[in-house]
């Protein structure tokens, strides 16, 4: 049999990092790619390819995939991964930062999908993994840029499927809920560089206290729970077009199909610790 070959992006820390060892675990040669490939060297050593990449730059990306293909020869599963979350009011998030968080969380994702199509076409096979969130089916109070990008990721994923399953290629959505990453601290401390201090202040205190809350935390799931649903999905024949998976995922993306606006937003107000108006 051909060895499988798998990229994962943001592969670094958190979910891509057990992302990267699970798919290895299982039979795949895997790149992990990041911007810093310093943070990588525990994966080289359970025999993880590190590739330097930023998904912000496309030369980069593009260097990556060919190096991929002319040491490898195939490209069987894309994980895009790599994202961050850009916390504050929409009022105070300069419009830079907000472009900056689409490139990242979107077009980086969808650059890199373009990038080995033809590869996967060529090959009549292959899976498209989008990492979007719970936040692509709900929204938070002081997180509108980050929703943003997840329910454009969404959006682009149902799009893509419908295009590219005349070609044998699966596209999948992993929408994670609450996983015991860096992630949460990461955004507290963006909201509170934004909004902390101005008149979205209440707010971005009440927000930033739900996102680095130890209740909170010692609820969130590992970041393994994400790595099987993409193992089952990426070696299913028919994997699921969404896996809602790790801590609130279900309930709370369920809750929003069942709620009205006002009644959800009741919701998300008392669980985020909103100031009472």
């Amino acid at each position: 049999m051909t060895t499988r070959v798998a990229l994962v992006t943001g592969a670094s820390s958190g979910i891509g990092e057990a992302t990267a060892a699970k798919l290895a675990s299982i039979g795949y040669t895997v790149y992990g790619a990041a911007r810093r490939t310093d943070r990588l060297q525990g994966l080289a050593a359970e025999g993880i390819l590190p590739l330097g990449m930023d998904v912000t730059d496309e030369e980069s990306m593009k260097a990556g995939v060919a190096r991929i293909m002319a040491e490898a020869g195939r490209i069987d599963v894309l994980v895009n991964n790599a994202g961050y979350g850009s916390y504050g009011a929409i009022e105070d998030v300069p419009i830079d930062e907000g472009r900056r968080q689409f490139e990242v969380n979107v077009f980086g994702a969808m650059n890199l999908a373009q990038l080995v199509l033809p590869h996967m076409r060529a090959q009549k096979s292959g899976t498209i993994v989008n990492i979007t969130s719970m936040g692509g089916k709900i929204y938070t109070p002081l997180g509108g840029w980050y929703h943003g990008t997840k329910f454009a990721l969404e959006a682009l994923s149902d799009c893509l499927r419908l295009e590219v399953a005349p070609f044998g290629i699966n596209v999948v959505v992993i929408a994670p809920g609450g996983i015991a990453t860096e992630w949460g601290g990461i955004a507290a401390a963006n909201l509170e560089k934004t909004s902390g201090h101005g008149p979205y202040k209440a707010q971005a205190d009440a927000v930033a206290a739900s996102l680095r809350s130890e209740a909170n935390a010692s609820r969130n799931s590992p970041p393994s729970v994400i790595s099987e649903a993409i193992a089952q999905a990426v070696t299913a024949r028919r994997p699921k077009t969404r896996y809602a998976v790790g801590f609130g995922a279900r309930p709370l993306i369920a809750a929003r199909g069942l709620l009205s606006d006002k009644k959800f937003d009741a919701l998300i107000s008392r669980a985020t610790g909103l100031p009472r108006t």
